[in-house]
């Protein structure tokens, strides 16, 4: 697989302004070859009314990695990427104040068309699973 343009993790950090991805803390850490990885706190912004990483939160987490990863494979004058399914497998849970979770993002598919993007995330301190998510992504020319 082949990103479009070499960016860098300061790239995908600066390039962000007000967004659900800033909102909840979300920074990306990591580019690969074949992935992308990013962080996100379990604090008060991303866990629900019993101090538990909310599961909308490990999606924010899943679909913030996949689109912008999808976005990376493509021309950004040219084509746009944009969710249009996801689905989710909260297998554990993190707890308020316990550290972070960290996605791990990876193609599944990238076609002209459409990408699917598997995002495996973990507990900081523990290592374990928390969820593991997959994004289905149409690609779209941007209007002329």
């Amino acid at each position: 697989m082949t990103w479009f343009k070499k960016y860098t993790v300061d790239d995908l950090n600066t390039m962000r302004n007000a967004n659900m991805g800033t909102h909840v803390g979300i920074q990306f850490t990591e580019i690969g070859d074949d992935y992308l990885c990013a962080t996100m706190p379990v604090d008060h912004r991303t866990v629900q009314n019993f101090g538990r990483l909310h599961g909308g939160a490990s999606c924010v987490l899943s679909e913030t990695l996949g689109s912008v990863a999808a976005w990376m494979c493509v021309d950004p004058d040219v084509q746009a990427a944009v969710g249009i399914e996801i689905n989710a497998n909260h297998i554990s849970t993190a707890w308020d104040g316990k550290g972070d979770v960290i996605g791990k993002c990876t193609p599944m598919h990238i076609g002209k068309s459409t990408h699917v993007w598997q995002t495996d995330i973990t507990h900081s301190e523990t290592g374990k699973r928390v969820c593991i998510s997959r994004l289905t992504v149409a690609i779209i020319d941007k209007p002329k």
